[in-house]
């Protein structure tokens, strides 16, 4: 992925914080047919250095995604930004359209899992990862063992053995003082709940 230096996310303690926090991927593989993609909910254990998630066991991807280095993509806010909230706009009228986003491209060997206690043991934790904030928690334990056992022989799990990270911010870093502030004020009066929750993230980045 291109990352010019100004949108680069290197501090380590601010990659584990995204690490920490991806939700649904897009697992990207390559074989002798071609690519072949599947989004899915990944989890991220830290002390492994390792993503988790699982596919349908109808989804050829685990036939096929086997050797090779896979790439994982995550998508963050995203928003257009229009050259009108640029105050340079209206002082020399040399700025364009771009688009402001964040994105995580993870990369690393896949490998499959077919066994049911590790499977079952994969489910409990995706699901407390995600049922976390929720104000009555689900829990697997809450449905008949055998129904989710069902349902964990209907999967394949994957684990990607992180090798390399790389984490882009491309928030306007590079833009002269008064319009990025403009950008944040435009995004800020935005009807769009994700286009305010990008000026939110605007403010967090810091401007070379």
């Amino acid at each position: 992925m291109y990352v010019p230096t100004a949108n680069a996310v290197t501090d380590p303690a601010e990659v584990e914080a995204v690490l920490a926090n991806l939700r649904l991927g897009c697992l990207v593989t390559h074989d002798v047919e071609g690519l072949f993609a599947t989004h899915l909910p990944f989890v991220w254990d830290s002390e492994r250095r390792v993503l988790s998630g699982h596919v349908a066991r109808a989804n050829p991807h685990w036939k096929r995604g086997c050797d090779a280095q896979a790439l994982v993509i995550f998508q963050g806010v995203d928003a257009y930004i229009t050259p009108s909230w640029y105050p340079s706009k209206f002082q020399h009228g040399r700025v364009v359209p771009t688009w402001s986003y964040e994105v995580v491209h993870i990369y690393g060997v896949p490998t499959w899992h077919h066994d049911q206690a590790w499977l079952l043991a994969h489910l409990a934790v995706l699901t407390d990862r995600f049922e976390a904030t929720s104000a009555k928690p689900w829990s697997i334990e809450d449905a008949p063992r055998d129904y989710i056992e069902r349902h964990a022989a209907a999967v394949v799990g994957v684990e990607i053995a992180v090798d390399r990270v790389e984490a882009k911010r491309k928030l306007s870093q590079n833009r002269a003082e008064p319009d990025r502030l403009g950008v944040i004020a435009g995004l800020s009066a935005s009807e769009s709940p994700s286009d305010r929750t990008v000026a939110q993230a605007m403010v967090r980045a810091k401007p070379i």
